[in-house]
């Protein structure tokens, strides 16, 4: 059994205080989504609140030291995706999460993946929707999150690959597939 006081304990330590609300804030809007689209709420709730849990880890020394393991080289690549490896390994170490789901909501709430879950989905969105975030576009797909998941999650990979586009940044082949997936289940 998870221990949320125990989690929510650990995440207050280690992340900065706005990254600690926006988790439990993800985790609110995750529970809220799973009701809607009949997901476990207690799995979302979790997963959501978790999702940045090695947030600031410092990438590969990070997770070589604390984990003992290697990362793969599209992380050593792309700083900001660290945590999304790291995250379910510390999930399963420190917060005893067995639940692959779970684990796996956690490692695609970034970039999304193939195939993704109804619990994949609402992470991914929860994330980028949650009631802290404000920028142009966030009302749009915020709205579209709770009518038609799979469309509020393929406004969120244009908007983030358009954004990537004009800081001149790689783009994690993982979003672009993501994306085509997405549009394929959408469309039929």
């Amino acid at each position: 059994m998870v221990k949320i006081d125990l989690i929510k304990e650990d995440l207050k330590k280690n992340l900065k205080k706005s990254r600690y609300e926006h988790s439990l804030s993800v985790a609110n809007t995750a529970k809220k989504l799973a009701r809607i689209y009949g997901v476990d709420e207690d799995k979302a709730y979790v997963a959501g609140l978790v999702h940045d849990c090695a947030k600031y880890a410092n990438g590969e020394e990070y997770a070589a030291k604390l984990y003992n393991v290697d990362l793969p080289e599209r992380f050593k690549s792309n700083s900001k995706l660290i945590h999304t490896y790291v995250g379910p390994i510390k999930a399963k170490v420190d917060y005893k999460i067995e639940d692959e789901e779970i684990l796996n909501a956690i490692a695609s709430h970034t970039t999304g993946r193939i195939p993704m879950t109804m619990l994949d989905m609402i992470i991914f969105i929860a994330d980028y929707i949650e009631p802290s975030r404000v920028f142009k576009g966030v009302d749009e797909v915020r709205h579209m999150a709770y009518e038609d998941i799979i469309m509020a999650c393929i406004m969120k990979l244009d908007m983030n690959i358009e954004f990537l586009i004009k800081q001149r940044v790689t783009i994690d082949t993982s979003t672009i597939e993501t994306r085509n997936y997405l549009l394929e289940m959408r469309n039929g």
